[in-house]
Parts: structure tokens; C-alpha cells; sequence
């Protein structure tokens, strides 16, 4: 899978989405320093002005 970013929302939320090798998306949402799946709707937040891409340097910051 291929990274296509790491967001953060205005409430504060973390996600991140990544991009399978056929093309197809998948969401994971930050939750008590774990990373579990989220749905798939989230994908159009990254759109939302509120929501702010993470740098690379926010995104070491953030476990693994």
C-alpha cells in the first residue's frame, strides 16, 4: 500500500489513508495511540478546510 496522507480534523481527530496497489482506499483512525480502521465515508474529510494535512515531522510523532 501506498501512503496518501495523515490528517488531522478540527475536532482533532487523526486519520490517515492509504492507497492499495488496485487503487482502492483504506482508513485507519488514531485511537488511544492505536491505529484501527475506519470507514471508508472519512476519505472526503482531507477535503474539508478544517482538516489540515500533517507534516512529515508531525507524523514521526505519531506511533507507528
Amino acid at each position: 500500500m501506498r501512503p496518501s496522507g495523515v490528517y488531522r480534523t478540527n475536532g482533532g481527530r487523526v486519520f490517515r489513508i492509504t492507497e492499495t496497489v488496485e487503487g482502492g482506499l483504506k482508513v485507519e483512525v488514531l485511537e488511544d495511540d492505536t491505529w484501527v480502521a475506519g470507514r471508508i465515508s472519512m476519505v472526503g474529510l482531507r477535503l474539508a478546510r478544517s482538516t489540515k494535512k500533517l507534516s512529515s515531522d508531525a507524523i514521526l510523532e505519531l506511533p507507528a
